[in-house]
């Protein structure tokens, strides 16, 4: 993977003197050749799929957010369950959700959220959220490809400019917090292009740089081929890419156009319409992602630059430390979900854009219904949630219900495939033709054989 900078700027810009708008990353997906778009784009339009064209914005909470303390509280329930959120009513009638997301409240009629989401593995990292599997099954060969992978590879991409699956996934010091996933058997090609970094190096990738290249230079083709040539060698070296003559052309592509730089740049957006987004922290929270709110606004921007999948990690929600985290966390983090998350929604249906793009925010797991000694809760993968919006899907409703203690599902419990399932088909995927073959030559499907579609959102 590969980084151009743009020449440093004294203000407006990190600290290390880079401005987000004048840098580009080029990422494992650039591999890929030899993508249908015209027939791809047709065949959107003639099924009647296309207003802008068909995405999923993937917006992982890493640690397991607590269930029963956001979109399933139970106020009926003793002191040591219920804790210290209120419930309030939304504008669905007989729907409430915490009282620490007011905006969503006031539009829940275009969102739905899964309140009985089970299967989780139990372990922390964000795995299952990436591929729909557990990190402890069987694998195939290869491995398993990530959505985004999927997407990119049988959806193809919009604009030459940018690929298809984007990662905006921190490196966290947890590492499993921030692993987007890969290409799996379908190839590097299909690997996440990552556009955002770690803590030591922040809103900057961390993959290789083009030496000698800066975006203002990039019209120099012989010196833009040169360092291409450069890179190509280095890489070869380390085994660790195929296809390269193909990579050099789709580099080429990318570099010599704007596209993605400007989708970077909030300067080029509506200033009330960032402002709606909030106010970015860009400090890591102890071993998550830090809170960098504006990159709901971000996704959408990358989304309607020709992103196909864009993946995004946001703050830390493992809160079952002393004094009570879960609840004082809780008082934080909560507030700028309901913020970044209302107005990516918002967003998107002023753009005419909430059939064309679905939104899924969800965890690894959920939180013990019982309150622990030091006032917070523990790990549990008995039950989880998620919320989801747009993708042309039936809004305004709960999905399922857990036990009067928030405990485990009692009606209509749905797998984490059977999400996958459904944001597949929103995207014109269907999910029980479409397949490939492994390392092994055995054929694999996009989620398990019997695996349904969530019905109540089609």
């Amino acid at each position: 993977m590969l980084t151009i900078f743009g020449k440093a700027h004294r203000q407006g810009g990190f600290c290390d003197g880079v401005s987000r708008r004048d840098f580009l990353t080029i990422g494992g997906s650039v591999l890929a050749g030899g993508l249908t778009l015209p027939k791809l784009l047709a065949a959107e339009a003639s099924a009647g799929q296309r207003k802008s064209h068909k995405a999923i914005i993937n917006v992982f909470l890493p640690g397991g957010p607590p269930h029963i303390d956001m979109w399933d509280l139970k106020p009926n329930a003793p002191t040591e369950i219920r804790g210290e959120f209120n419930p309030i009513q939304t504008n669905v009638p007989g729907l409430e959700i915490c009282e620490h997301f007011p905006r969503i409240a006031k539009m829940m009629d275009k969102f739905a959220v899964i309140r009985s989401l089970v299967g989780c593995s139990g372990d922390h990292d964000a795995y299952q959220c990436m591929t729909g599997r557990k990190k402890s099954d069987r694998k195939p060969p290869g491995g398993w490809p990530s959505m985004g992978a999927w997407v990119s590879k049988y959806k193809g991409q919009v604009n030459k400019a940018i690929p298809p699956n984007l990662s905006l996934m921190y490196r966290t010091g947890n590492r499993t917090w921030g692993e987007p996933g890969d290409g799996g058997f379908l190839g590097m090609s299909h690997t996440p292009f990552g556009l955002v970094g770690g803590r030591e190096n922040n809103l900057k990738s961390d993959n290789m740089t083009l030496q000698g290249i800066t975006l203002e230079r990039l019209q120099d083709r012989g010196q833009l081929l040169q360092s291409l040539d450069g890179f190509k060698r280095e890489a070869d070296l380390t085994g660790s890419m195929g296809g390269m003559d193909s990579f050099h052309d789709q580099a080429v592509g990318i570099l010599t156009s704007t596209t993605l730089a400007d989708a970077l740049d909030l300067s080029k957006e509506d200033p009330e319409v960032v402002a709606r987004y909030g106010v970015d922290n860009i400090e890591f929270e102890r071993d998550g992602a830090p809170r960098m709110v504006r990159n709901f606004c971000i996704a959408r921007r990358l989304v309607e630059a020709g992103a196909r999948v864009v993946t995004m990690n946001f703050t830390r929600w493992d809160w079952h430390g002393p004094d009570g985290m879960n609840f004082v966390q809780g008082r934080k983090d909560m507030p700028l979900l309901d913020q970044g998350l209302s107005a990516l929604v918002s967003d998107l249906h002023e753009r005419g854009m909430q059939d064309d793009v679905s939104v899924v925010v969800w965890g690894e797991f959920g939180r013990t219904p019982r309150i622990n000694k030091d006032a917070s809760r523990d790990h549990w993968p008995q039950v989880s949630c998620a919320m989801l919006a747009g993708g042309g899907m039936k809004m305004g409703q709960a999905i399922g219900s857990t036990n009067r203690l928030g405990e485990y599902a009692v009606d209509r419990p749905v797998q984490f495939q059977e999400v996958f399932a459904t944001l597949y088909t929103k995207m014109g995927l269907d999910v029980g033709q479409i397949r490939a073959f492994d390392d092994s030559g055995v054929p694999q499907y996009l989620v398990d054989s019997g695996i349904a579609l969530i019905r109540e959102l089609m």
